[in-house]
């Protein structure tokens, strides 16, 4: 069987052409990728499923608790784009390693020294923000060892690992109940450094990586309204994912009176079903175009969560937030299979602006149902104004599909 080459830079580094996907790359990187990202994912989210906790022994209100487990999404916003230009400049492995190192020596100091006040888990907030930004570095990590064709499954199993979201959903309500919340921060550290040792003996870095620019360099995407756009999709999808899975404890404890250990279920089920999803969005987004795939998911997310702002039934909840995951997972992968076509040689930055639109749209759901529920007393408004979004989103891609089918000559479906 006759088998093409493909790299980044067309030099023919990486196999390609008839090879099958697992053969197209490089595995273990892809494997240390998702490690890395999943455990970044568990620790980055985990202010959500203990924030019931943590406002009842800090005694916060509905607004201090949704900046508090907004804080690390914003963080983890304005890190990509500093990741971005560090996977650029000394490469991803590197660049991940030092923002492990970060994360597990913020987590054990906040344990050791204890947080005590609505500041220090602000402060903490702001440390597990590198966690967050793990996406503008596990994603190129994985990217750049794959041809265009398999772009979008590569992207869609390196960013799986936002399936950690689910662990700590699961878990650490749990741990909170049997060790208290602080004690939750230093078991953290423990699958957090043995994923360290993995990810050192697991990953390698792509051959041909971009050679280094100057600074201002990086952020030419940003003079293109290509760029943008993708930024805006990615706010919308991957925010509302990020958004809920930090916001949806504190919904549930406070809206159906559930214990923080079955709202931590409940949560679970819902972002276990947005990472699900993810790689198949990727390849969906492959046979049919990122395009048309996001055009389907803007749609079920918008109709998805104006409906969760009118349901006063535990079941019809549960049940609307699993199908608004399910779609924006698959958007998840979706834009990401997008991104390589456009901007391939830039993806490290690109990857960071992307994730970070990412995380600001996180934040922004995150902390206005908070003030939602502290200023009319229900959620209700902070949910129709982000089914709107996904609304506007769409109307963004119908503004842009014809051009860039026309303009992306890339040889993958757009």
């Amino acid at each position: 069987m006759a088998t093409a080459v493909w790299d980044r830079d067309g030099k023919g580094a990486v196999p390609t052409g008839a090879t099958s996907f697992w053969k197209a790359g490089h595995a273990p990187t892809l494997i240390a990728a998702f490690l890395y990202f999943d455990l970044a994912f568990m620790v980055w989210v985990l202010l959500g499923p203990l924030a019931p906790m943590i406002s009842k022994t800090l005694a916060l209100t509905p607004a201090e608790k949704g900046l508090m487990v907004a804080t690390p999404t914003l963080a983890g916003a304005f890190l990509r784009v500093v990741n971005g230009l560090l996977v650029d400049r000394i490469g991803p492995k590197l660049s991940g390693a030092i923002s492990q190192v970060i994360v597990i020596v913020g987590l054990f100091v906040a344990w050791y020294m204890g947080v005590n006040s609505f500041e220090g888990t602000l402060a903490l907030g702001v440390i597990l923000g590198f966690a967050g930004a793990s996406f503008a570095i596990a994603l190129p990590l994985a990217s750049r060892w794959y041809p265009p064709e398999h772009q979008g499954k590569a992207m869609g199993l390196a960013g799986m690992g936002n399936s950690g979201t689910v662990l700590a959903a699961l878990f650490a309500p749990m741990l909170a109940k049997i060790f208290g919340w602080n004690a939750v921060l230093g078991l953290a550290c423990i699958p957090l450094g043995i994923v360290f040792v993995a990810y050192m003996l697991m990953a390698k870095d792509a051959p041909n990586p971009p050679a280094p620019k100057k600074m201002v360099e990086y952020l030419e995407p940003l003079k293109f309204a290509d760029a943008w756009w993708l930024m805006a999709f990615y706010s919308v999808t991957f925010g509302g994912f990020v958004g809920l899975a930090a916001s949806l404890p504190i919904y549930f404890t406070d809206q159906f009176g559930l214990t923080p250990i079955v709202a931590g279920y409940c949560t679970a089920a819902c972002v276990f079903a947005g990472s699900l999803v993810r790689p198949m969005g990727g390849a969906l987004a492959d046979a049919i175009g990122g395009l048309k795939a996001l055009m389907m998911v803007f749609v079920v997310a918008a109709l998805a969560l104006a409906g969760v702002a009118f349901a006063t039934t535990l079941p019809v909840a549960l049940g609307l937030f699993v199908v608004a995951m399910l779609a924006l997972g698959t958007g998840n992968g979706s834009v990401f299979q997008l991104v390589p076509q456009r901007f391939q040689a830039e993806i490290g930055v690109m990857t960071g602006l992307v994730g970070m639109a990412g995380g600001v749209g996180g934040f922004y759901l995150a902390s206005s149902l908070g003030f939602a529920k502290q200023f009319t007393g229900s959620f209700t408004s902070g949910f129709l104004i982000f089914a709107g979004l996904a609304l506007l989103a769409l109307l963004g891609v119908l503004a842009v599909k014809t051009k860039w089918r026309a303009t992306w000559n890339t040889g993958a479906r757009i």
